[in-house]
């Protein structure tokens, strides 16, 4: 872990490259708010929130597997962890949305597979993501490339976190569906940039 840090979740990866505003409104500011969303995706979760161990097949099958990371700095908690014949761990994400791929939930997988290899000391190559709402499966590999974007998005968090300071807002198609954007105000803090901007370019160079 880098020193003088604190860890930090594994989900806020996730948070930071769907938006770093949101990233920062919930892990600096402490604000969250539900909507239809995060509603389905907390009804979600809760499928998989109580440690059972079960076999189905040749497979063994653990829920809410605690996990860390002392390289990366990261914590967080996988919905299921299976375990192959040969005791290779494949991690599977629960979301609420439908199947199709998303950067967002990839990055958070491949985090999960990168504190399970430190963990338990052996490779994990691929895992999945289950869609809920088309009850489908959507397996990710885990490259050399989104495992380089997990530990560059986890240092870019790990910066915003230190500044303390929060993004301006993306506001864009992304605003709509999100749950803090009565927190965020998209619209009203782009409003007053633009404004801020026309003001700043009347003024004369020299001038005061």
């Amino acid at each position: 872990m880098p020193q003088n840090s604190e860890p930090i979740a594994v989900s806020a990866l996730a948070q930071y490259v769907y938006c770093p505003r949101r990233c920062a409104l919930i892990h600096l500011e402490h604000q969250f708010e539900e909507n239809v969303f995060t509603i389905r995706g907390r009804l979600v979760h809760e499928q998989v929130d109580e440690p059972i161990t079960a076999l189905e097949g040749d497979r063994r099958i653990e829920q809410a597997v605690p996990l860390w990371s002392d390289r990366l700095g990261l914590v967080g908690k996988a919905d299921v962890v299976e375990f192959l014949p040969d005791g290779t761990p494949y991690p599977v994400e629960y979301k609420s949305g439908r199947r199709r791929p998303r950067r967002a939930i990839d990055v958070q997988l491949c985090a999960q597979a990168l504190c399970l290899e430190e963990m338990l000391n052996r490779p994990v190559p691929r895992g999945a993501v289950f869609h809920h709402a088309s009850r489908r499966r959507r397996e990710v590999e885990f490259t050399e490339t989104l495992r380089a974007d997990v530990e560059n998005v986890g240092k870019a968090v790990r910066e915003l976190l230190a500044a303390s300071t929060i993004p301006p807002p993306l506001a864009d198609a992304r605003c709509p569906n999100c749950s803090l954007i009565d927190v965020c105000m998209p619209a009203a803090v782009g409003h007053v940039k633009t404004r801020r901007d026309e003001l700043f370019s009347r003024v004369e160079p020299g001038r005061d």
